[in-house]
């Protein structure tokens, strides 16, 4: 006589769902409006594990061409949540992890070399990332604590591809950059696809430079960017909706 086993909890699910009749359109279409800009962060976590495996490989300007990638990511995937009305405690776990891994590991990898110092500052970027993404909170409306670290991260990659991976430049840049981060000073919350036209207009042309041509004239613009928003964040980004 053969026993009977019970399904197993995937076999189990697979039945529940054939039982069920096909999903609507609109549970679709809600699916993918509430999962939209988790999709980004995804996206984000792609390009920087990317990155890595480039960084690696000794593919560096790759590894920066991600990066940007990323920090364009980062900056919708906020406003898409937002603008849909999707927010929720897992998106912001997953944004915080995408972070974390792009400009964070990601990044510091630019600087990583088999010398002891490569490696200490290596070490000590990435912490400088992790404690500004977990400790660090204003309590003010509209304003960060600390650097965010995507823009760090972006000014690295224009660094490094712009003086062909010079390391003494990048890593005098690496260890302001750690300052900025960790000195607890304030920052506007660059919601710019919610923001001021010329905000927008500023991320649309930096998709368009992106995407037209990976040149350097895209590293310019990204790092002029970049560089407007730490060293001119209250007089210059400092305008809410």
């Amino acid at each position: 006589m053969l026993m009977q086993f019970p399904p197993s909890g995937l076999v189990h699910h697979s039945r529940k769902l054939m039982d069920h009749a096909q999903p609507s359109h609109h549970q679709i279409l809600e699916f993918v409006r509430r999962n939209a800009a988790n999709f980004l962060s995804l996206a984000n976590l792609l390009m920087g594990l990317t990155s890595v495996l480039c960084s690696l490989n000794g593919c560096r300007q790759a590894a920066c061409w991600l990066l940007l990638i990323s920090f364009m990511l980062d900056l919708a995937d906020g406003a898409v949540a937002r603008q849909l009305n999707a927010c929720s405690a897992l998106g912001a776990k997953l944004d915080d992890f995408a972070d974390f891994t792009s400009f964070g590991i990601a990044t510091a990898l630019l600087l990583h070399t088999n010398c002891p110092a490569g490696g200490i500052l290596f070490i000590v970027y990435v912490l400088a990332v992790f404690i500004r993404l977990c400790f660090y909170s204003s309590g003010i409306p509209f304003t960060y604590c600390g650097l965010p670290c995507p823009y760090a991260s972006a000014t690295l990659a224009c660094a490094s591809m712009l003086t062909g991976a010079d390391l003494v430049v990048l890593r005098a840049i690496a260890i302001i950059m750690i300052f900025f981060m960790v000195d607890q000073g304030f920052y506007p919350h660059d919601k710019i696809l919610e923001s001021q036209l010329w905000k927008k207009a500023v991320f649309v042309g930096g998709v368009c430079v992106m995407f037209l041509s990976f040149s350097p004239l895209v590293c310019l613009y990204h790092l002029t960017w970049s560089l407007s928003y730490i060293l001119f964040p209250e007089s210059l980004w400092n305008c809410k909706v």
